[in-house]
């Protein structure tokens, strides 16, 4: 079984590419998802210069790695449900590269906006170009 179920802050905004020949959507980003370690063994880590997250590369194609382009960005709250892929390739210099990463096959914005101006739950956002999203009139709501 190769499933992963990471929760992490993207590194960077989301690059947006189109394959050439069948104009298939890719976005890539990295998420630093942080080492479940006890506050001083992370205070320890900080004070010799060790990393206290682990740094990985996501992969997304389709409809979904448009929509990651479009509403994600540097510093947001992510998670990530996909498997774990490894592929090679030759390099410009003719050396061969290894690279490890995830294909995201659902992900989910944990975030929206930023802290000082969030539009989570606000009814004036319009959300309506993402798929499987319906708005939600607060009448209906069943509690």
């Amino acid at each position: 079984m190769n499933n992963v179920v990471l929760i992490g802050r993207l590194t960077r905004d989301p690059e947006l590419r189109y394959i050439p020949n069948t104009g298939t959507p890719v976005s890539t980003f990295s998420l630093a998802v942080d080492k479940q370690v006890s506050k001083e063994k992370k205070q320890e880590m900080e004070a010799k210069g060790q990393p206290t997250a682990d740094f990985i590369n996501i992969v997304v194609w389709g409809r979904q790695a448009e929509n990651c382009a479009n509403y994600l960005a540097k510093g947001r709250l992510t998670a990530v449900q996909g498997r774990i892929q490894s592929r090679t390739y030759d390099a410009k210099d003719g050396t061969r590269r290894y690279v490890t990463e995830v294909v995201g096959e659902r992900v989910q914005f944990l975030e929206w906006g930023n802290e000082n101006n969030s539009n989570f739950g606000s009814s004036d956002s319009d959300f309506s170009g993402i798929d499987g999203f319906e708005p939600v009139d607060d009448d209906n709501i069943p509690f």
